[in-house]
Parts: C-alpha cells; structure tokens; sequence
C-alpha cells in the first residue's frame, strides 16, 4: 500500500506546508479533494484515490510541521480508508479499513487481490516486489 501511494504523497509534499495547513484550519476541504485528485491522476486511473473526510497537522515553534490527509482509495473489488502522513522528509499511510467487495477467507487471497488491484488501478504496472513486503 506505502509503495502504491507513494507517488502521490511525493507529489503533494511538493505544496507547501503553509498552504495544506491553511486549507485544513479553515475547513477548505473542496480545495484539498482538487489537490488530492490532481496527485494522484498522475499515477492513478480516475475514481481510484479520494480526499477522505477531513484531515490534521501538528505545527509547533520548535519542530517541523506534519500533515495528516483522510483519503479513500477505491480499485476495483476492494475501498481502503487510510491515512496519509506528510513529514519533512518522508510520507507514512495509515491503513484504518479495508473493504474487500467478495472477501476470501484466506488472508493471503485477500492480500494478493489488494495487490493486484492496486496495480491494475496504476498507470504505472513495474512494480515487481510483493505487497507483503511492503511497510505499512
């Protein structure tokens, strides 16, 4: 899952922090969907990866901001609810639910249909390492 949004949240760390925090204290939740979607039409099919519901950042005097986006991300057969951590130096995904639309008993069978999913929802098809090895 970290590697699949990866893309993405290098793209969105590319605003500047001062904006995404003004867009989150004022509740500009229209403006962050456009930033979001703008990310990920780069590397995903259209539909695949929402802005969630809300988002939150940590800003102190004495530290580097930190950025929390709620995002949606919807392949075929399956919707993750996740969020996106944005740092100075690196992004982290927070996975909260998985929604598997005809979900295999078998964790495994669930976890390669993930993959797979997120695959064919990329434009992007080289990814060659497992899901499972992934770092959530």
């Amino acid at each position: 899952m970290a590697r699949a949004i990866g893309p993405v949240a290098a793209e969105l760390r590319l605003i500047d922090a001062g904006d995404l925090i003004s867009l989150l204290k004022f509740e500009y939740y229209s403006s962050l969907s456009d930033l979001v979607d703008s990310a990920a039409e780069l590397y995903f099919h259209p539909g695949t990866v929402y802005f969630g519901i809300g988002g939150d950042y940590k800003l102190d005097w004495d530290t580097y901001p930190s950025i929390t986006l709620d995002l949606e991300i919807k392949p075929k057969g399956v919707t993750i609810y996740a969020q996106l951590m944005l740092e100075k130096d690196h992004a982290g995904v927070n996975i909260n639910y998985i929604n598997f639309q005809n979900p295999s008993n078998d964790p495994n069978e669930n976890t390669a249909f993930l993959e797979d999913s997120l695959r064919h929802a990329s434009f992007y098809r080289d990814r060659d390492k497992p899901a499972a090895s992934a770092t959530h």
